[in-house]
């Protein structure tokens, strides 16, 4: 216990860095995700911009009957040859030169990265000229759009509630809308550069992919969760035992504080009764005799109780305490421990016990001694001068009323908790520890039975024993 506090602390803390850890990887896990989704939705918007192409491109070929274009007449009356060559300047780039017909020498520098794979570069060269040209012919078709751009999106497992496509210029100024958007905030927003040389992209709006990534990752998160919440559960629940038994173990120095205390007292008295017998020669004088013998006698019959008292709750906490029942004849058996209490002599007691000498019992005889003991006992204890107790019982039940101080009605519910004592301001001359009726139920419920208890202030109690829980 003395380095439970240091312990807990060093707990907390690695849990709570473990935690962190774990927060911290997750955050970058989602990071990486989302960096890979987004790659995945430009490469579905470029697929989706070829698409898009290939269906105006068909468009385009029904109108070609159509259309002549004069440079098509200027190629026929007057071809023209032309020259071309490659060559590498300074910097490793690729450089095309190009002669035409009529000596002019134009070169250009090539748009191919060595670090980028060679086919995408030239799929995307391809689709930004075909946007130069077709986009002066063709008109966008945003329907269109969206369409092939899901179908890209799906395939690639992302499904947006809401996605839909417009064409914006470099000062994100609307080329050609979309009717489908009502708001622009709230959404992920994605642009593709489609005509570099005008600056003209497509700008794609759709739900924000956070679901679409948490869905990813909900695996690891639950698998996380379930760590932490476990590692939190087992730590609470180390804390609350711990807790519990530290109480525990201060009711224990407190609960054997006050009985040395207790034993200890009626110990001195009887001790000191005794050596005034043997050493004042007061046993030559019968009043003060009988005087001493009378306070040693109710001195050791206090300490007797208490002893039973202490026995009785070190058997209770045995668990593996095994009862041992046997046949009692209920009459004879509980007419014996009337017998015994009638001789207490400390009030008034009158004991009647109206019970056939032909019921019979099965249970530990021990035991069912001490319940009964302690039943008497508390009924004595808690009356007047005088005090009237009836034992009355047949073979489904047995009663042990009295005419006693009763117990308030808030009190009833807690009287068979361990150390619970009704509190009785008027009363404080009666000793005791609350572990009586406890240690009376708690072998009632042993022997399968079961015990309810009324009460009123100032008219008396009865316990009731009822030889079987089903007995209503």
């Amino acid at each position: 216990m003395k380095h439970f506090k240091a312990i807990s602390t060093t707990f907390i803390i690695v849990i709570a860095v473990i935690f962190g850890c774990n927060v911290y990887y997750l955050a970058s896990l989602y990071n990486s995700i989302r960096k890979d989704v987004e790659r995945e939705v430009m490469s579905a918007i470029t697929d989706a911009d070829i698409d898009d192409l290939m269906y105006r491109a068909g468009r385009a070929q029904g109108l070609a009957s159509n259309i002549q274009m004069q440079e098509e007449v200027d190629e026929y009356q007057a071809p023209r040859k032309a020259e071309a060559s490659t060559y590498r300047d300074e910097n490793g780039q690729l450089v095309s030169v190009r002669t035409e017909a009529d000596g002019t020498v134009v070169e250009e520098k090539a748009m191919l990265s060595e670090n980028l794979s060679y086919s995408n570069q030239m799929v995307d060269a391809m689709s930004r000229q075909f946007h130069a040209i077709m986009d002066k012919y063709i008109p966008y078709d945003m329907t269109v759009m969206d369409s092939v751009l899901s179908n890209q999106l799906s395939h690639r497992f992302i499904y947006p509630d809401f996605l839909c496509v417009e064409v914006v210029d470099s000062n994100d100024s609307v080329i050609c809308g979309n009717p489908k958007i009502k708001g622009k905030s709230g959404f992920d927003t994605f642009r593709v550069n489609i005509n570099p040389n005008e600056g003209i992209c497509y700008k794609v709006y759709m739900t924000p992919l956070t679901r679409h990534i948490l869905s990813q990752m909900f695996g690891v998160i639950i698998t996380v969760f379930l760590m932490i919440t476990g590692f939190a559960a087992a730590f609470l629940y180390l804390i609350r035992t711990v807790s519990r038994l530290r109480t525990i173990e201060e009711m224990k120095d407190d609960f054997v504080s006050n009985m040395t205390h207790e034993l200890k007292t009626p110990i001195a008295i009887a001790y000191s009764a005794n050596d005034a017998l043997l050493n004042y020669g007061a046993h030559n004088d019968p009043d003060k005799k009988q005087k001493y013998l009378t306070i040693a006698n109710k001195q050791l019959k206090r300490l007797g109780e208490l002893v039973e008292n202490i026995l009785a709750m070190s058997m209770e906490r045995r668990k593996t305490m095994r009862l041992k029942p046997e046949k009692i004849q209920l009459g004879p058996f509980i007419g014996e421990i009337a017998t015994a209490q009638r001789m207490r002599g400390e009030k008034d007691i009158r004991i009647s016990v109206n019970i056939s000498e032909d019921v019979t019992v099965d249970a530990d005889k021990t035991h069912l001694a001490n319940v009964l003991n302690n039943l008497i006992d508390n009924a004595i204890k808690y009356s007047g001068d005088s005090v009237a107790i009836c034992l009355t019982g047949d073979d489904k039940c047995l009663s042990v009323s009295d005419n006693g101080i009763g117990i308030p009605s808030k009190s009833i519910p807690y009287i068979f908790n361990k150390f619970y004592r009704v509190p009785n301001g008027n009363r404080q001359d009666i000793r005791g520890y609350g572990i009586g009726l406890y240690y009376v139920r708690s072998i009632i419920d042993r022997m399968g039975w079961a015990i309810d208890v009324s009460s009123k202030e100032g008219e008396g109690s009865v316990f009731t024993i009822k030889f079987s829980k089903d007995e209503q």
